[in-house]
């Protein structure tokens, strides 16, 4: 039998970790990456990259914490390897920090990421308006440069990349015998899934190369994240808006709230704001397999897609997750369906 051809819709990091893992799992397939916007023009390309997961209502616990490890594991050998500079992946220590003493002190992650311990007194004292910390390591994720690594990858393996626009998933057939929708905030309009909607996310990338120690306030609205070249510093959660243009008084707002926290960024120079359109679901991440039918014709769908703002945290356990459900379906009978090209 012909080599299964399987479209994967979206290149964001959701989309091109899943490829990758459906080419480690699924053998003799072909994989086409189908999209009509690549880095540096995606979602993933403004996200802060931090690994730090966020809870989805509909997910329970144990899988998340399984989706985080995986994720920490892959990207924590990238960052020993010789590749770590290319992927833009590196380890990165720091606070986190709350102006009342949280429900739960220690987070479900804690034993994920590396060296967890809550904040000494002295360490405290850096934050006069906060009670109770977390001080830990985890990894730093740089999408401008792991989204190209990812990329080259792929076409080294033999995927092929396309750029198109997918007005429906239907479309794809006959050509593909299995499609997964990484489509994100496209979801809206692919999987006609209403619950879908933009969580805008504004930040800022400065210049401040003093500034090595993360620091996110416990409520995830103000963070600081130094990065290779430059610190991202947050930022906005606005449910509902699709403006992607910067408004100069949220960028004022942010700085002043980062310069509280971390005095020393008046310093900071170069400031270039950046707007994201976070793929959010109330009920979290859609991990589904669907059957689309048209005239006695079926059509596999593998949705992944709808992790808001926690998707650089979990996205290599979700691919593997995702990786599976496409070899169920690759594994279930299927009728040879006529050749076509796109």
């Amino acid at each position: 039998m012909d080599p299964v051809r399987i479209a994967v819709v979206g290149a964001g990091v959701v989309g091109l970790s899943t490829a990758m893992c459906v080419s480690k799992l699924v053998p003799r397939c072909s994989i086409t990456v189908i999209s009509d916007k690549f880095s540096p023009d995606t979602t993933s390309d403004v996200a802060a990259g931090m690994l730090i997961p966020h809870v989805y209502p509909n997910t329970p616990i144990p899988t998340l914490k399984q989706w985080f490890r995986e994720t920490f594991d892959h990207l924590f050998a990238i960052a020993n390897s010789a590749e770590a500079k290319d992927a833009g992946v590196h380890l990165v220590s720091g606070w986190q920090i709350f102006r009342s003493i949280p429900a739960e002190e220690v987070p479900f992650w804690a034993d994920v990421v590396l060296g967890f311990r809550k904040m000494t007194k002295a360490e405290l004292k850096k934050f006069p308006q906060h009670v109770f910390g977390h001080a830990f390591t985890t990894l730093k994720c740089e999408s401008p440069a792991y989204l190209p690594w990812l990329e080259k990858r792929l076409k080294g393996s033999g995927v092929l990349i396309l750029t198109r626009r997918i007005g429906d998933l239907w479309e794809l057939h006959p050509s593909f015998d299995v499609v997964v929708n990484c489509s994100g905030l496209g979801s809206r309009q692919l999987a006609q899934d209403s619950e879908m909607f933009p969580m805008r996310g504004q930040v800022l990338n400065v210049r401040a190369p003093w500034v090595k120690h993360f620091i996110r306030d416990g409520s995830g609205l103000t963070y600081i994240y130094p990065g290779t070249s430059n610190v991202i510093l947050g930022g906005t959660r606005q449910q509902g808006d699709w403006n992607l243009s910067p408004d100069a008084e949220i960028s004022r707002g942010i700085f002043s709230r980062c310069c509280a926290l971390e005095p020393s960024l008046q310093g900071a120079c170069d400031i270039r704001e950046k707007v994201g359109l976070r793929p959010f679901r109330p009920a979290g991440v859609r991990l589904q397999t669907e059957f689309l039918a048209q005239d006695g014709r079926r059509l596999p769908v593998v949705h992944h897609y709808g992790h808001g703002s926690g998707g650089i945290s979990v996205h290599w356990g979700t691919a593997l997750e995702a990786a599976r459900l496409v070899s169920e379906c690759v594994q279930a009978p299927r009728t040879p369906t006529p050749k076509s090209n796109l």
